[in-house]
């Protein structure tokens, strides 16, 4: 089984740090030549030179449709294509139960969860792989298919996420794959107040596998579904999330939040 990158062009949002930061580095250690976006260009430019391999970089806003369009038409200028998208930023700006959410925080969820993996799909086809075919690569969360008391308005843009994998999946082949991954709790700053401490700890006890998450864990499921090892697979949601979700429940719900 061939998981090397070599010759293709990844990007990543989200990518300077956390899940994003491990894709990123698996991928160029695999030989993709990687692109990572986010925000804040000093955190950009510190984690490309970290993760070396030649990984490059470029601040965008992943919410904004303008900027998205052209970050990656400036990918296709330094780097002559468009191979690998992994749609992995993420916002969640509000805490406790979905009816009580504010409209600006719903929608600013939607916006960076939903509209934005949309848009950066929308126009990496549009750019390249309508042509020449590629893989697209959602990361979800387990939270999409569950409930949450304080996470719902997040829970409710990845179960999105993971029915908008399938639509355009169904649409983009047999060019482009899109696949989805859904990672249960793992060691990040974005998930820190979920894992640190006497919780995480609680959390690691319950899952079968007896431990938490780490980005390498996410890493190694998108690589898979980034080459031609898995040709035959669109419109799938890989779990990773050390068996969380099959806990028995004592309680009714699972312990992944």
């Amino acid at each position: 089984m061939d998981l090397r990158l070599d010759n293709k062009v990844a990007v990543v949002t989200g990518g300077s740090k956390g899940i994003g930061r491990g894709i990123a580095e698996t991928f160029a250690a695999s030989g993709a030549q990687v692109v990572i976006v986010s925000r804040k260009a000093d955190q950009l430019e510190a984690a490309a030179r970290e993760i070396g391999n030649g990984c490059d970089w470029i601040a965008a806003n992943v919410g904004e449709p303008d900027q998205a369009e052209r970050c990656l038409n400036e990918v296709l200028a330094r780097h002559g294509s468009i191979d690998v998208l992994i749609n992995n930023a993420a916002a969640n700006p509000y805490a406790g139960p979905v009816i009580d959410v504010d409209l600006p925080r719903w929608n600013k969820t939607f916006q960076v969860n939903v509209t934005a993996p949309l848009v950066w799909t929308q126009l990496a086809w549009n750019l390249w792989m309508r042509e020449h075919g590629g893989s697209v690569v959602n990361i979800s969360s387990v939270g999409g298919f569950t409930t949450s008391l304080i996470l719902g308005v997040y829970d409710v843009t990845k179960a999105a996420l993971i029915h908008l994998t399938k639509q355009l999946a169904s649409e983009l082949g047999p060019g482009t794959r899109v696949n989805c991954v859904a990672p249960g709790l793992i060691k990040t700053d974005f998930a820190r107040v979920l894992w640190e401490g006497k919780r995480g700890a609680e959390v690691a006890a319950e899952y079968p596998l007896k431990r938490l998450g780490e980005p390498s864990d996410i890493a190694a499921a998108c690589t898979f579904l980034a080459t031609d090892a898995s040709s035959w697979i669109t419109g799938q949601t890989i779990v990773c999330d050390g068996g969380g979700l099959i806990i028995p429940s004592k309680t009714g719900t699972t312990p992944i939040e």
